[in-house]
């Protein structure tokens, strides 16, 4: 795990948010190559959530959270985690994490066993709005994205039309104030989420959670994380929600060890009976067929955008051997993005940075293919370094322009260059006005 953090910052994904200033703990910020990455990862899940179905539409609902949305929902009252203190080192701690020995809780950072008593601590960040300092001006930073889709569920329906059943779909960050954030970005205090409602008939709630559980499987295999390293766990009934008639949990192998990335949970109509409960409003839906009223029940594709991205990046580090300039064999850090995540597509080189006419016809490269895809150009140092600095950044293809593309080696090769591939390192022989066909044929 120490190399790929390494990694993440010397490369540019991700970086500790306030460095200069110490850091601020659990809290995180994505480099050019982090932003990219994350961006093609919520593309690609609004692309096949969203974009290729017909039966899901999408919401970008607030952040600022009106508190009786979230005492309806339960989280003013009971969103909490087991809290203790350690009287020798003063650090605070979740309970239900610490380690026993001899059957004793100790604390992880001085090995103190004089704990207090567990205390509940609620998880979520609260705020003032407007200049007034008071308890009607209390707001809340929302602790999932969930509750918005909720409480818009009448105002959804009613534009879009659809019937049951149907889904609406976000993306967007949450917040909760986690006691002890850890293993890097995987349990952070500020982070983004993927989110499914989609509602249906009572009686369609258990067929939709096997659904949907295979669907999300699948997703994760098209974006290139290794089957073999995912896991469904079905979580016991005594420990789903109360509301829950059923909850998967898609874990992955992280190296810290096996974790959840996503949750397939059936909530029934919960949520929606507290608000209807709650705000006195209807929220529920008529069938122009039956003539008959329901509320709808909900299966809940969840899943963590920041733990996603880890999952990508540990799946995809890998060291391999390969020749440097001089034919001598190194270790090479390679990450196998699949090309649809990757951050960078396809890197650009001119063979030797002082031939004008050479770094004249890779701009030409770059420019042609820039609509098509992330592109970088790379004129610096040797071809086998320039190379290498792709390899460890994931970027999957290689273009590298030179002398035969200039036709000095016959005309039968002029506008032709050698395409490189990341993970085989070989190199083939393509027409420059075919690459962005090739390339982006590749990267789907």
């Amino acid at each position: 795990m120490e190399k790929i953090v390494s990694l993440c910052k010397r490369r540019g994904f991700i970086f500790q948010s306030s460095e200069i200033y110490g850091g601020l703990n659990g809290v995180w910020d994505y480099g050019p190559l982090g932003t990219e990455l994350k961006n093609n990862l919520k593309q690609y899940w609004w692309r096949v959530i969203v974009r290729e179905r017909d039966d899901v539409v999408g919401l970008d609902g607030a952040i600022l959270t009106h508190p009786a949305v979230l005492k309806a929902s339960g989280h003013v009252d009971t969103f909490t985690d087991p809290m203790v203190d350690c009287r020798t080192c003063k650090a605070r701690l979740r309970s239900d994490q610490l380690a026993e020995k001899n059957g004793v809780k100790q604390c992880p950072n001085c090995g103190g066993k004089d704990l207090t008593e567990a205390r509940p601590f609620n998880l979520m960040f609260q705020t003032q709005m407007g200049a007034s300092a008071d308890p009607a001006s209390i707001a809340y930073l929302r602790p999932e994205t969930a509750q918005s889709i909720f409480v818009q569920f009448k105002n959804v329906l009613d534009v879009s039309r659809k019937k049951l059943p149907f889904g609406i779909a976000q993306i967007g960050k949450a917040f909760r104030n986690e006691i002890n954030p850890r293993n890097f970005t995987f349990r952070s205090r500020e982070f983004e989420q993927m989110e499914l409602e989609y509602f249906c008939r009572p009686e369609q709630g258990m067929d939709l959670l096997a659904y949907w559980l295979k669907e999300r499987i699948k997703f994760y295999e098209e974006i290139g994380i290794s089957r073999k390293r995912l896991h469904i766990l079905d979580v016991p009934e005594k420990e789903r929600a109360f509301y829950s008639k059923g909850t998967f949990d898609i874990e992955y192998e992280f190296p810290f060890g096996r974790q959840e990335l996503e949750g397939v949970a059936y909530r029934t109509d919960y949520d929606l009976q507290q608000h209807i409960k709650t705000s006195g409003k209807v929220l529920d839906y008529f069938d122009e067929e039956t003539k008959e009223r329901v509320v709808p029940h909900v299966v809940e594709p969840s899943a963590g955008v920041d733990r996603a991205v880890l999952a990508l990046i540990c799946d995809a580090y890998d060291e391999d051997s390969a020749p440097d300039e001089k034919g001598k064999m190194e270790t090479r850090v390679v990450m196998r993005f699949h090309p649809r995540m990757a951050p960078i597509k396809c890197a650009v080189f001119p063979l030797l940075r002082n031939k004008e006419a050479l770094v004249a016809k890779a701009r030409e490269v770059q420019a042609l293919l820039r609509p098509h895809m992330n592109v970088f150009y790379d004129e610096g140092s040797a071809i086998g370094r320039r190379y290498r600095r792709q390899d460890e950044i994931g970027t999957p293809f290689g273009v590298t322009i030179d002398f035969e593309t200039l036709g000095e080696k016959g005309e039968e090769l002029r506008d032709t260059v050698t395409l490189r591939d990341r993970d085989s390192m070989k190199q083939e022989r393509v027409a420059i006005k075919d690459l962005p066909e090739i390339i982006s044929s590749r990267i789907r």
